[in-house]
């Protein structure tokens, strides 16, 4: 398997297991807050696609050299960019979230799928951004949705089976 096939399944297998972690939850439990402070799972869907779209944004800079501006110069911080962004994307219903998320990961990996190869393994620029701003970042959400699942009053999402093995 070459750098690009490797860094695709990476890719997918932590899309996949960010999807799982909502699969199955009713409209309203998406749109139930506190998953993450007032998050709720719409919420936490669209900031991860805000952050696939600083990727699509800002890679192709990395590609050539440029630097990205600082979030902390341009914005504030990535808090203040995150609450920026979360009021933003407030007025968003939970089905054109769930379209855009899906329409921004398809053009996320059109992107990656044409990038030179010498830029998809090891740690360069290039894969470093694209870690903290996709795969790295799926998995942290879909951890936080996972917990907040197994929080729910009568929730057997994600417990371990009580009895004992054997």
């Amino acid at each position: 398997m070459n750098r690009r096939q490797q860094l695709l399944q990476r890719l997918d297998k932590a899309w996949r297991a960010f999807k799982e972690s909502y699969a199955g939850l009713t409209e309203r439990e998406l749109l139930d807050p506190g998953v993450t402070a007032a998050w709720s799972v719409r919420d936490i869907i669209a900031h991860v696609t805000t952050w696939e779209e600083e990727a699509l944004k800002h890679l192709p800079g990395v590609l050539t050299g440029e630097k990205p501006p600082r979030y902390s110069t341009t914005y504030g911080g990535i808090d203040a960019f995150n609450a920026r962004e979360t009021e933003r994307k407030r007025h968003l219903s939970l089905a054109e979230v769930l379209r855009q998320s899906e329409a921004v990961h398809d053009r996320l990996i059109g992107f990656v799928i044409h990038v030179p190869e010498d830029q998809l393994g090891g740690e360069t620029r290039f894969r470093h951004r694209l870690r903290l701003d996709t795969y790295g970042h799926y998995s942290k959400h879909a951890e936080a949705i996972r917990k907040w699942r197994g929080r729910r009053p009568g929730s057997t999402f994600a417990r371990p089976d009580p009895r004992p093995a054997g």
